[in-house]
């Protein structure tokens, strides 16, 4: 008798062990293959980047990491699902959670979604020269939340990309090609072609200043006391400064050596003797 009520025992417990078994192994088969997918689609979001040149690496990243935890978000919600856990009130739970820490987070994420469109749009690259919130340097690095420069006093400055995102954004990097733009002034005095020829033959004779396009050299000015040249040579991106920080020096030492007088502001006091 002992022995049929074993039997009876063991035959009403078996079929929920084996339910809970298949649901163990069901859930461990939706695991793995979630695992998988979620790899997969990471890699195939990054795969895009990787095959276009324009697009940023940063930034697919990003987004292959949102598919692939996305996906392993639903893997869970199934798994769950296996063991009869109602996930409408965990998804409830999470959502509040997420609306709570996306309010203590409001600036993190204004930067966040600022670097999102700077990665896509890219009005800047690394190594490239630019004027941004107020700063000017080298772009060293570009990431989700913010920008990090280095300035030509060894300086290193980090924007967040709210404050860059939506302002004016100055690029001198940009274009291969970069004109100079200088003024001189000389005396009304003084020849206008000489002055002319002084100038053409310092920027012709520069290494870093291109011969096309041509130079300009025009009357931009009448001033009170002199005549302004625009002087703007064209030169290499990479040579801006250089050229920006020698062609000055180089052209006043030729204008002394031609005797052509650079005005400079002067006054001129008359004294009155009333006592005579």
């Amino acid at each position: 008798m002992q022995e049929l009520m074993n039997k009876l025992d063991i035959n009403q417990y078996l079929p929920a062990a084996l339910d809970w078994l298949m649901n163990i192994l069901l859930a461990l088969v939706i695991l793995i293959i979630g695992i998988w997918i979620a790899g997969k689609a990471y890699k195939a979001v990054v795969r895009i980047a990787t095959k276009h040149e324009q697009l940023d690496d940063t930034l697919f990243r990003f987004f292959g990491s949102l598919v692939r935890y996305t996906i392993l978000a639903f893997v869970g919600i199934a798994v769950l699902n296996r063991f009869g856990v109602q996930t409408a009130s965990i998804i409830a739970l999470l959502g509040a959670a997420g609306l709570a820490v996306g309010l203590a987070l409001q600036g993190t994420l204004t930067n966040l979604a600022a670097g999102v469109m700077l990665l896509i749009f890219r009005p800047y690259k690394i190594n490239d020269f630019v004027d941004i919130a107020g700063n000017f340097g080298k772009v060293l690095e570009i990431d989700m939340f913010t920008t990090i420069l280095q300035t030509f006093d060894n300086q290193q400055i980090i924007i967040p990309n709210a404050k860059i995102w939506g302002e004016q954004i100055v690029n001198h990097s940009h274009h291969a090609v970069r004109g100079v733009d200088m003024t001189f002034g000389i005396a009304y005095g003084e020849s206008i072609d000489s002055a002319r020829e002084v100038i053409q033959n310092v920027l012709a004779n520069h290494p870093l200043v291109l011969k096309d396009p041509a130079p300009f050299i025009e009357i931009e000015t009448l001033n009170n006391s002199s005549v302004d040249f625009l002087v703007r040579p064209y030169c290499a991106g990479e040579h801006y400064f250089q050229v920006r920080y020698s062609v000055p020096e180089q052209i006043k030492k030729a204008l002394d050596d031609a005797n052509i007088e650079i005005p400079f502001p002067h006054r001129k006091v008359i004294v009155v003797n009333e006592s005579g």
